[in-house]
């Protein structure tokens, strides 16, 4: 506490103006106190001079100064004579040195977030003052995470030294427990309504709910989720008037009570688009979602007459629409402003006018598409993937497709910085610019592997996806163990001499002794090519013709009993449509997949057998939530429905090539049906021999199939993906015993991950319609191992 001994001076403070002008010359200056602090570093500070003159004002100065150095936790100053001598005495306080501080009992937030509230430095005067607000920020740090309880204690420790050191000890408690939330004031909306959209809720029975309480989720919920719900049914002025929490002391339990002013509900009135030239009203109208409202049995039974609530969410959502409208036609600079206007009709009723006013300006044209960052890879290998050309409108449809299809290409490090435009010219055009990082993408890998049944084995892989920087991909790979050795070699160019036209080109020779299926040992070897054409100008589109000419031997009684090949030659050529518009590779968070191929195989091309092969495969993505950002061009968490569908036939005689024909089962061989052995699912039902060295015979292979797979995704990253997922197949001896309507079914859980050894995943599925030997149901759960595919 600050105190002023002014003896002699006090006289000046209530004495006549007069009298007030007289002045007092200190002929010494005496300090006392003093242990640390220099005796001229006090003088100094104060700001007194001896033999000067020196008034009221002049000690009040050096009051405050020498408590502005913080070295000080009382200051007095008295004046007084000594025989003739006017001595000005300084009495000090000197505040102790604080030679350090700690944090003890912090357990349920981290330490280092604890030591981050408190401003106190070591070295230094201490300061209780600023220990004090240290003290209160860490009861907030607390109370944010629902610690209501806590208490936070200031413990000093002295030293021999004299100096201090402060240690904040801290209680605590048990974090607040909602037990309980009451609403107050609510008469259109149930509370259970009102608390199902919060995400503060009260305890329950399940794990997830355990009733945590935050101040910053209860902030969001009162200023957010609760006006946004009253605001989809037609309360736009509803708001949450007071929010008290109070908690028993005793068993931290908490009761929170909201006080809520719903306010009137508004029906929708009057329409109208305002300011639009490009776009007809019409053609805008068509995104005004409170449209007349249809009745009876798929709207058989006319138009339903009466008014429409006002749902501020689905008007929003539409004016979002409205403006992707505009931005994908090239008026990036136009602006959608959704005006209400409230009223009240004759009838009492209260209604809201809606308004499009639309300020469109001049199309963007885009000037120049830049890239940036690339020191590796060729600018026209990144420029096949861009959409946007120069003097093509703006468009943030293809802005988007564009950079995912860069990402696609793999060559650049994730995730992409987003695209960036900038303004070319007075009139509004753009330069797009994309930046890219290289990462380094040829990789040499070795390893264990398990191959297509044949049992643990070695390999050793050389990769480069983007040779010479212009997006050539070769590979080479061999494979070896007790019962493999498998030779193979690749290469891809995606554009031809620089056209759009691709051409592959691989070959292989291999020993493989099958583990499963009683097939024995196969040797193979051959080669294919595939030349690929963009269809009629798509860049998600190719036609593939192939050609694969493959000469093989088999050394198995079991399977030669079928399938006898003593040399026999597979000569087939084949054509398939593709459509890819996935985003997000390896696990596609959107898009779709389409693949139709029909194929000739042995008969006028030469070879063994005679037959031709026709199979589709689907797969469509779209995302069910994103978690971290909503930005399209971002690559957040995401959940993601799967579906997946593959159906193929095989008419004439497959010589010895069973391995044109199907066999379902397992993961690793043929058609994959989660839940059952490899090969288990035979033309003549579920083979419950199938396992092991016991393995199903060569009847296992049909020649016609359908699987479908559904599942629901959670995208960690582009290298992790977790899965639920539900398969159901069959394989059928031939097309016309192709029956849908009986089908084996497995569920279960999957988990997938990209590695320097490649793709490789887990999956755990329990098989429903698996049966024993003699006949009656078995169902139960199988363990699969993937090294090499993505479902």
């Amino acid at each position: 506490m600050r105190r002023l001994f002014l003896t002699a001076l006090l006289a000046f403070a209530v004495a006549p103006a007069t009298q007030a002008q007289e002045l007092v010359v200190a002929d010494s200056i005496a300090v006392e106190g003093l242990r640390r602090i220099s005796r001229e570093t006090v003088v100094a500070s104060s700001g007194i001079t001896i033999g000067e003159p020196v008034t009221y004002r002049d000690l009040q100065r050096a009051i405050s100064a020498l408590y502005a150095t913080g070295q000080f936790s009382d200051v007095e100053i008295h004046q007084g004579r000594v025989g003739n001598i006017e001595v000005l005495r300084i009495v000090l306080v000197e505040r102790p040195m604080l030679t350090g501080w700690s944090v003890r009992g912090a357990e349920a937030i981290s330490t280092r977030r604890v030591r981050g509230r408190v401003k106190l430095l070591a070295g230094r005067p201490y300061d209780p003052l600023l220990a004090a607000r240290s003290r209160a920020s860490i009861d907030s740090l607390y109370k944010d995470a629902g610690f209501y309880l806590t208490d936070v204690a200031i413990r000093r420790v002295w030293q021999p030294d004299s100096s201090l050191q402060i240690v904040f000890e801290i209680d605590e408690g048990s974090r607040v427990t909602i037990s309980e939330v009451v609403i107050e004031g609510n008469e259109e909306l149930a509370d259970g309504d009102i608390v199902g959209n919060m995400r503060t809720k009260p305890e329950g029975f399940w794990w997830w709910r355990n009733g945590e309480f935050s101040d910053d989720v209860l902030e969001r919920d009162v200023r957010e989720r609760i006006p946004r719900l009253y605001a989809s049914k037609g309360f736009i002025d509803a708001q949450v008037l007071e929010d008290t929490l109070h908690v028993s002391q005793a068993t931290g339990k908490g009761t929170l009570v909201l006080k809520v002013e719903e306010g009137h509900q508004y029906d929708v009135g009057s329409f109208e688009v305002v300011g639009n030239r490009h776009f007809s009203s019409d053609r805008i109208s068509f995104y005004f979602p409170f449209k007349a409202r249809s009745s009876g049995f798929l709207g058989l039974g006319g138009t339903r007459e009466g008014p429409q609530v006002f749902d501020a969410e689905k008007w929003d959502e539409a004016t979002q629409r409205v403006r992707n409208l505009y931005l994908n036609n090239g008026y990036i600079y136009a602006q959608i402003q959704p005006t209400i206007l409230r009223r009240q009709t004759e009838d009492g009723r209260h209604v809201v006018d809606l308004r499009w006013q639309i300020v469109e300006r001049q199309p963007a044209i885009v000037n120049k598409v830049l890239i940036r960052g690339n020191t590796v890879t060729h600018e026209d290998v990144i420029r096949r993937a861009i959409l946007i050309v120069p003097g093509d409108v703006m468009r943030q449809e293809a802005l988007i497709q564009s950079y995912q299809r860069i990402s696609n290409l793999g060559f650049f490090e994730q995730p992409l910085p987003l695209p960036n435009t900038e303004q070319a010219n007075q009139q509004g055009d753009v330069n797009v610019i994309f930046n890219v990082k290289e990462r380094h993408t040829g990789s040499v890998n070795f390893g264990a592997s398990v191959g297509q049944g044949t049992g643990l084995g070695g390999f050793i892989g050389l990769d480069e996806p983007n040779m010479f920087g212009q997006g050539k991909r070769a590979s080479f790979q061999w494979q070896f163990g007790r019962n493999i050795n498998n030779f193979n070699i690749s290469y891809h160019d995606p554009a031809l001499k620089g056209s759009l036209i691709s051409g592959t080109i691989s070959l292989h020779s291999s020993r493989l002794r099958y583990t499963v299926s009683d097939l024995g040992r196969i040797n193979s070897r051959g080669g294919s090519v595939q030349v690929g054409f963009p269809w009629r100008g798509s860049r998600f589109t190719r036609l593939i013709l192939s050609y694969t000419l493959e000469q093989s031997e088999y050394d198995s009684p079991t399977l030669s009993s079928r399938f006898f090949c003593d040399g026999c030659v597979l000569s087939m050529a084949s054509v398939s449509l593709v459509r890819d518009t996935r985003t997000g590779l390896p696990f596609p968070v959107s898009g779709a997949m389409h693949r139709v191929t029909i194929g000739q195989g042995g008969g006028i091309l030469g070879g063994s057998g005679d037959f031709r092969r026709a199979t589709f495969e689907g797969r469509w993505y779209t995302p069910l939530a994103r978690f971290g950002g909503e930005d399209p061009m971002a690559s957040p968490m995401a959940l993601v429905l799967g579906l997946r569908g593959q159906v193929g036939a095989l008419w004439g005689d497959a010589g010895p090539h069973f391995r044109q024909l199907w066999a379902m089962g397992g993961t690793q061989f043929g058609i994959p049906l989660r839940g059952y052995e490899e090969f288990s699912i035979t033309p003549d039902g579920y083979d419950p021999t199938a396992s092991g060295q016991a393995a199903s015979s060569v009847d296992a292979f049909g020649g016609s199939y359908l699987q479908l797979s559904a599942e629901i995704g959670f995208r960690m990253s582009q290298s992790i993906y977790l899965a639920v997922f539900y398969d159901v197949g069959n394989v059928w001896s031939g097309p016309t015993s192709f029956n849908p309507t009986r089908m084996f079914r497995g569920a279960g859980v999957g988990a997938s991950m990209i590695t320097p050894l490649g793709p490789i995943g887990i999956d755990y599925a329990y098989g429903w319609d698996r049966v024993n030997l003699r006949g009656f149901p078995d169902p139960g759960w199988k363990l699969h191992f993937r090294l090499g595919n993505i479902f």
